[in-house]
């Protein structure tokens, strides 16, 4: 799992993890008149299974549990959050600076991986309520997808549909790639060396948040100095 880390974390790159969806995908997207369920869920399954940003934070999310049904809670809340942003934002038409919010969504990783290492409980005696937490990321998080999305001028006719195919392609991209994490993870659980490197692998969590809070900020003082 620690190479798994290391592997997202060399892939850590501002296109990589800034929500891109480019070049024919792009080019589609933009193209499409009417519904295209099918392709949009299959976009939105693409665009969840190749998003480190976000299978950082997952991995953040599940790292510690070790049952279902709290898996399956922080998962849902995380979901929810990202489901109500990125239809909202791009229904309604609101966002933000992406590179502002790219940095929030690395912020988000840092914040994950530092509360895995108990930093809250040794600086401030307690930890912010995890539930509220990761809803809150989880807005976040689908706000940035939102605000690439909008760069893209979508096609009003049909646009409900296509969005709503597009997120459900995103939960189902987010189950595969969460059930592959949870596979690995509960093996390493059963290593006489997890206790050992679950530190260090939370540490590989917290500097890939610290790199793509880093991309973000400088793409952001660059598009404005331009």
């Amino acid at each position: 799992m620690l190479g798994v880390i290391a592997v997202l974390l060399a892939n850590v790159s501002g296109e990589a993890l800034a929500h891109a969806i480019g070049g024919k995908d792009a080019a589609f997207v933009a193209a499409t008149k009417g519904p295209a369920p099918l392709p949009f869920a299959y976009l939105g399954g693409k665009h969840m299974v190749t998003g480190y940003d976000h299978l950082l934070f997952l991995l953040g999310i599940i790292f510690f549990l070790t049952r279902f049904r709290d898996v399956a809670l922080y998962v849902s809340l995380f979901a929810i959050g990202h489901s109500i942003t990125l239809l909202s934002g791009v229904l309604i038409g609101f966002g933000l600076n992406a590179y502002l919010v790219d940095a929030v969504i690395g912020l988000s990783v840092v914040y994950k991986a530092f509360d895995n290492l108990g930093g809250f409980e040794t600086l401030f005696g307690g930890r912010p309520n995890p539930k509220w937490v990761v809803l809150v990321f989880g807005l976040v998080h689908g706000l940035g997808l939102a605000t690439k999305l909008q760069e893209l001028r979508l096609n009003q006719n049909g646009l409900l549909i296509n969005l709503v195919s597009f997120n459900v392609g995103v939960e189902i991209g987010q189950l595969i790639a969460l059930s592959i994490m949870l596979a690995l993870i509960a093996v390493w659980h059963r290593t006489r060396w997890f206790s050992s490197t679950a530190i260090a692998a939370n540490g590989l969590l917290m500097v890939a948040g610290f790199c793509l809070i880093g991309v973000h900020l400088a793409g952001y003082v660059i598009t404005k100095g331009a």
